[in-house]
């Protein structure tokens, strides 16, 4: 496997991994993220021309995708019921999806992420079992709740190499 920037030809596979994601998210108790259909194949391809967003791959099958971006995120700047680790420069992940379940392919991405910056935070629903449990295996520490520009709390992780 690999990481890469997507490109304009990762857009429909890119899409077609948020559309499993959010069946997967009902399916296991989380009918409330992404319930509005966000992300999608047009926030990827919104992505691929500002270069935030990624994929992973294995062989030639896009098998995740995921926002990255170093510099300040406007939804981290306040946090509530707790605080950051550390301030300083960091990058943030979002929109996290892959496309098989229980092959390690978000730890895969956790770690290679961590390759390109050492100090990543991350948010994830309340209702996010499954990515509470990968980021706490992949060492990430919960840091408080923060608040999205919509108003949407959610919950703060973060991890320093």
């Amino acid at each position: 496997m690999h990481i890469r920037k997507a490109t304009a030809a990762d857009v429909w596979a890119a899409g077609e991994i948020y559309v499993e994601a959010r069946k997967f998210m009902r399916e296991s108790g989380n009918p409330d993220q992404w319930r509005d259909g966000h992300p999608n194949s047009s926030d990827v391809a919104e992505g691929v021309n500002s270069g935030v967003s990624y994929v992973c791959v294995d062989g030639e099958e896009v098998v995740g995708t995921f926002y990255f971006r170093v510099g300040e995120d406007q939804a981290y700047r306040e946090i509530f019921e707790g605080e950051w680790l550390s301030g300083g420069e960091y990058a943030a992940i979002h929109r996290i999806a892959v496309k098989h379940r229980g092959k390690g392919i978000a730890q895969f991405i956790f770690e290679e992420c961590f390759r390109m910056f050492p100090n990543i935070k991350i948010d994830t629903h309340r209702d996010n079992l499954p990515m509470q449990r990968t980021l706490a295996k992949c060492g990430f520490k919960y840091c408080g709740i923060i608040h999205l520009g919509c108003g949407e709390e959610r919950l703060a992780y973060q991890k320093i190499k």
